[in-house]
């Protein structure tokens, strides 16, 4: 009797329609574009969905999944009902809009709330941080969900989502609503931003282990540099995966910390390959969007532990961040200029990280040639007697010290490979570096040391990357290898 008492049970929950965790009340679907619907029904019955005058059927299989698609359909704010039904089961959404939705993901300085955001003391000099965000934010046409690992399963209750506001928005990322903010205000049609991201998470867990596998660096193992470790798949299963094939626009990633702390180099490249191939596809288009952060200003050379730092162990994790830029359709945030206390590895600006991070996508997923996405970023070198003239890309209008001092941050070597402190100035819209007593200079470094703040930016107001022109890795890190 027992087992038959189970087994209606069973029968009972397989006949049950239901639904994803991030397919709720109040969300956003993706514009113009194909947009996934599925779920759990019972076995081999017929599926249907009903939204914005669409009528689309699926199959459940024999294990109860179906999956549809429904036609792309333009940006509407006008609020409407999704109706999903099967075999007597009715599900109906509520108060659903159409618009760009973005996933961002990482660790803590992603994962950093709205409000601690709206506790921290404004330094002395900063206009513009908008602390009193909670109370201002009130847009509908912005929503929001929070991906829980322990709440990431099928309910009946179909919340999750949120307009971006009061006790929801309090939870929810910094950088992710004010990167939606400023896309907002730009393209002025609903935004949607899911949010997935673990404090102290390193990067390997965002990923299964096939990820790695499927890149012939991670296969050979010859030295440490090649392993993999850090727990494959630990997050990806429940903070990834659940969220697959929701239509989106492209990712947000901001990590890296807990990798620095393991001094890592070229490694690092690879990993974000392999995550952005494998969250590729899993959404089922290789060409998704992937911006990222540079991670925080911070004094690493003040760690202790098994690990030696030095003031050369950010700028020379900052290089290989930048070596993911060879993946296609990336582009990174700087942050150079975006911590006032090198103790603090959660600086404040996260407005400013979610607005750069903006311009990546409007000048990139969204075509619009007036934004320059990124600071200047190195590119070439050319000896010029006693200088090396240094040119970039993303100079926008113009190469310029921000502050109206001279330019800061150079060093420059001879033969000897020693470098010392240099002038640099701005000429023909490219960098010319010397110093006294180095008649024949070999290379040149900006921005190598954790304590610097340069002064180089472009006219748009972004700053230049950190680069040393005699980079090891530059031609060591190969993507798809």
């Amino acid at each position: 009797m027992l087992i038959q008492l189970l087994q209606l049970i069973c029968c009972s929950m397989d006949a049950q329609l239901s639904l994803p965790k991030v397919i709720g009340n109040n969300m956003v679907l993706q514009r113009n574009q194909p947009v996934p619907v599925w779920g759990i029904a019972k076995a081999d019955n017929e599926v249907t969905v009903e939204f914005s005058g669409q009528v689309k059927k699926a199959k459940a299989g024999s294990e109860g999944n179906w999956k549809l698609l429904l036609d792309p359909m333009p940006a509407s704010s006008t609020p409407g009902k999704m109706v999903i039904s099967s075999a007597g089961d009715t599900i109906t959404l509520e108060n659903i809009l159409v618009g760009e939705v973005w996933l961002c993901s990482g660790q803590s300085n992603m994962e950093y709330t709205m409000r601690k955001n709206s506790k921290v003391t404004m330094p002395e000099g900063v206009t513009g941080w908008p602390v009193s965000e909670l109370e201002t934010a009130h847009n509908k046409d912005i929503r929001i969900f929070l991906a829980d690992r322990k709440k990431m399963k099928p309910d009946s209750l179909h919340q999750g989502w949120d307009a971006a506001e009061n006790d929801a928005l309090r939870s929810f990322s910094a950088v992710g609503y004010f990167f939606a903010k400023k896309l907002y205000s730009e393209l002025h049609v609903p935004i949607g931003v899911i949010a997935s991201s673990i404090p102290g998470s390193r990067i390997e867990p965002w990923m299964p282990r096939e990820a790695f596998t499927a890149l012939p660096f991670f296969n050979d193992q010859s030295d440490s540099t090649h392993k993999i470790d850090g727990e494959p798949g630990k997050f990806y299963q429940t903070m990834i995966a659940p969220l697959a094939p929701f239509a989106i626009s492209g990712f947000l990633w901001y990590q890296g910390e807990s990798n620095c702390f393991l001094n890592e180099r070229i490694q690092y490249a690879y990993k974000m390959e392999a995550l952005i191939n494998q969250w590729r596809s899993i959404w089922g288009n290789n060409n998704l969007p992937f911006y990222y952060v540079q991670i925080a200003p911070f004094a690493y050379s003040k760690a202790t532990g098994k690990v030696i730092y030095t003031a050369e162990s950010l700028p020379e994790f900052w290089e290989v961040q930048t070596l993911a830029l060879k993946v296609p359709n990336t582009a990174m945030v700087a942050t150079t200029d975006l911590n006032y206390d090198l103790d603090n590895l959660h600086p404040h600006f996260k407005w400013e990280i979610g607005k750069r991070l903006a311009l990546c996508a409007l000048a990139g997923a969204y075509g619009r040639k007036d934004i320059v996405p990124m600071g200047p970023l190195y590119e070439k070198m050319k000896m010029a007697g006693n200088k090396i003239v240094v040119d970039f890309i993303y100079k926008g209008a113009g190469l310029v010290n921000n502050d109206g001092k001279p330019l800061s941050g150079f060093t420059i070597a001879g033969a000897d490979g020693k470098f010392v402190p240099a002038k640099a100035l701005v000429n023909q819209n490219m960098v010319e570096v010397f110093a006294d007593g180095i008649t024949h200079p070999v290379a040149v470094r900006f921005g190598w040391n954790e304590a610097d703040h340069p002064n180089l930016y472009n006219k748009e107001g972004l700053p230049a990357f950190p680069f040393r022109t005699d980079n090891p890795m530059a031609k060591q890190f190969k993507t798809g290898k």
